[in-house]
């Protein structure tokens, strides 16, 4: 019981990678509070993780919304010790520019991509860290991805977006140091995500060779060629790593990303 008594802020936490670290933190003994654009969903899976878990609706790149539900979780459980930027993906017009080269992005996919997958971690932030101090310590973990630090065709919009997650990431450890809150990133690999499960849709429609091949199968295809180890990554791998860095162990860790990728970034050189 790792974190027993603190309590945790998952933006993104109803499903996908969110959830496996909700459930992860859950298990370690935190008190959890899922925040997600789809307000329905996260109080669903709240409900799922048994003890004290809370799911609130709102969306992470506003400020004011995410601002509100912050309180709201500090007003339930009286603090804050951890906060997960976990939200990120592709909504709305944002989805056009997944599996788009560069030269065929338009502004407005462009712009949603950095407000899905970069301004989350701003807004959330700043919403945070008055609570974070106010507790006297804290931890921040940003998502971000192997796309932020390798160069990674067809998702372009996404990757700028999540190396951008990496350099707030050390930007705000230098920052927040001299008042004891701690923050790193973590780079998942290759997680069967909805963005994989669009990507792949798209590699079907488009190459001949995945046209009779389902958009799992191409995934993992995609994962024996591409990762040293042979296997995908999962949620709870996430998860997991997340637990470490938000306990007493990681007390001395900080402005740091750490893949979990099964090796992928050792081809970088």
């Amino acid at each position: 019981m790792k974190l027993k008594e603190k309590v945790a802020i998952v933006t993104g936490g109803a499903r996908g990678i969110g959830e496996g670290i909700a459930r992860c933190l859950a298990g370690e003994g935190a008190r959890v509070a899922l925040i997600d654009i789809d307000g329905a969903e996260a109080e669903s899976t709240a409900a799922s993780l048994g003890g004290e878990a809370m799911g609130l609706g709102a969306d992470a790149s506003e400020e004011a919304e995410i601002a509100e539900a912050t309180k709201r979780v500090v007003d339930r459980f009286g603090a804050l010790d951890i906060l997960v930027n976990n939200a990120g993906g592709s909504r709305g017009s944002s989805m056009t520019a997944i599996g788009m080269p560069f030269t065929r992005i338009d502004q407005p996919a462009w712009d949603e991509q950095q407000a899905t997958n970069l301004r989350t971690t701003f807004a959330a932030t700043k919403a945070a860290i008055p609570y974070l101090e106010r507790a006297g310590e804290g931890s921040i973990v940003n998502i971000s991805s192997i796309a932020g630090l390798m160069p990674t065709a067809f998702i372009p919009a996404y990757a700028a977006a999540k190396a951008g997650v990496l350099s707030l990431t050390r930007s705000l450890a230098l920052e927040l140091a001299p008042r004891n809150i701690r923050v790193n990133a973590i780079c998942p690999g290759l997680v069967w995500t909805r963005i994989w499960d669009m990507l792949a849709s798209i590699m079907k429609m488009g190459l001949e060779r995945y046209a009779d091949m389902e958009p799992r199968d191409i995934f993992l295809e995609q994962v024996r060629r591409s990762v040293p180890l042979k296997r995908e990554q999962t949620s709870e791998d996430i998860g997991k790593l997340t637990v470490f860095l938000c306990s007493r162990d990681a007390i001395n860790i900080t402005g740091q990303f750490i893949s979990v990728d099964g090796g992928m970034t050792l081809r970088m050189g």
